[in-house]
């Protein structure tokens, strides 16, 4: 199937999106977390979001995912790790899944800041950033794991089952008994390889011989997601329509640049939605 819509992350400015596209019959696969944002739903207290005074992130995002599911639409809540641009529609890979779409919008929130020292060089190359898709290639294998999501440490526990040996560093306490498992207390700084990963380096120096990489975080940065899109320091560049430099891909909220407001978002969002509108009936 190829759908109308492909939208990646679920904050504020993807739902508004959704929620255009679905009243306009769109057919939408929609990637991200079934807890949609994150940053709204940590966020204590909102006061400038119109039509709602003083609400708490929580409250917001419970109301959020009711709307959504007022309108009957799903979350596909798995992690699109790569875009690539086939001339009249989108590939997504999600999960080891490939899906297609006419069009895309990345809504993918704040910037994630520049990844280790060789991890987009050597993707591919022993670095992955799925453990269930990747994680059989290393049976009774060595393995470093660098996480920093508390809702992927299952896939440091698939690993476990299936790796000889699992370094792992993690910045939410991460724990397992294991005698496969070694808890790294300083963070992977480089990935160290001429072909494919080799080995990582850790911020104290310590150099550790390793047969593949797991990079598990919530979010990919937008160039490595989708390779040659073009930015504007870490942000999404998009023009006045929310498009990027490939046409028919567009962004919105955060990930396009300040101020990151929950309004602003939403205000994107909807461009975006209208903008896709027109291309689709191009």
């Amino acid at each position: 199937m190829v759908y109308d819509v492909a939208i990646v992350g679920t904050g504020p400015a993807g739902l508004s999106a959704a929620l255009t596209l679905k009243l306009h019959n769109k057919e939408i696969v929609w990637f991200g977390s079934a807890a949609l944002s994150d940053k709204v739903g940590k966020s204590e207290k909102i006061a400038n979001y119109p039509g709602v005074p003083m609400v708490s992130g929580a409250e917001l995002n419970a109301k959020f995912s009711e709307q959504a599911e007022e309108m009957g639409i799903e979350l596909t809540d798995k992690k699109v790790t790569n875009i690539a641009d086939l001339g009249d529609k989108f590939m997504l890979l999600a999960d080891n899944e490939v899906y297609e779409a006419k069009t895309v919008l990345l809504t993918t929130g704040i910037p994630q800041a520049k990844g280790m020292e060789n991890e987009e060089r050597l993707l591919g190359s022993a670095v992955s950033y799925c453990a269930t898709c990747d994680g059989f290639l290393y049976k009774d294998k060595t393995v470093a794991v660098y996480c920093t999501d508390e809702r992927m440490a299952h896939d440091i526990d698939y690993l476990e089952e299936i790796a000889a040996k699992v370094y792992v560093y993690t910045n939410f306490g991460y724990s397992n008994e294991s005698p496969k498992i070694e808890i790294l207390d300083k963070p992977i700084k480089k990935i160290d390889g001429a072909m494919k990963a080799e080995a990582v380096e850790l911020s104290d120096g310590r150099r550790i011989d390793v047969d593949g990489v797991f990079i598990l975080r919530p979010a990919i940065a937008p160039s490595t997601l989708f390779t040659g899109l073009e930015l504007d320091g870490a942000h999404i560049k998009v023009d006045r329509n929310q498009e990027t430099n490939y046409k028919g891909c567009f962004a919105a909220g955060d990930c396009t640049g300040r101020p990151y407001q929950i309004a602003k978002a939403v205000g994107e969002g909807n461009v975006a939605a209208h903008a896709i509108l027109e291309r689709l009936a191009e």
